[in-house]
């Protein structure tokens, strides 16, 4: 499993602790950026991150800026993914198992690098169910062609 992952200044307190659990997840890891504190734009990385996804280059990603919000705005422009933007366990569970999210979004400003770290392995331990899903996906997909 390949994860991009994508961060502003806001959100780089995450990305280390939230690496790391990844990475002892048995997550390989492609860090997209930011690495410092200066001021940056988030709809850049949020980019980066969601076309890793869409080339196939990455399986799913992770987002972080201050709230989860924008980036989960950006990366939900991009044809085929489904980026959620959540602060807990349970959203994160339902995200993937109903939505086949692909990327996982949070905010620094909003939830903090522990419960970031549960909040990361709910995701991990989560998959897609399928079945009365699959038709709301395809709802979905027909959208995105509009």
């Amino acid at each position: 499993m390949r994860y991009a992952v994508g961060c502003d200044h806001a959100g780089l307190i995450l990305k280390e602790p939230l690496v790391a659990e990844l990475k002892a997840q048995g997550v390989e890891v492609i860090d997209l950026g930011t690495n410092s504190v200066e001021s940056t734009d988030y709809p850049l990385y949020a980019a980066a991150v969601a076309r890793a996804v869409q080339a196939g280059e990455a399986d799913a990603g992770l987002l972080l800026c201050g709230t989860g919000i924008g980036m989960s705005v950006v990366a939900n422009k991009f044809k085929g993914i489904r980026a959620a933007a959540v602060s807990e366990g349970f959203s994160a569970r339902m995200a993937r198992a109903h939505n086949d999210a692909n990327v996982l979004c949070l905010g620094s400003r909003v939830v903090g690098p522990g419960a970031a770290v549960d909040v990361v392995r709910a995701w991990l331990a989560s998959t897609y169910e399928g079945g009365r899903h699959d038709r709301r996906l395809n709802l979905i997909t027909e959208a995105e062609e509009e």
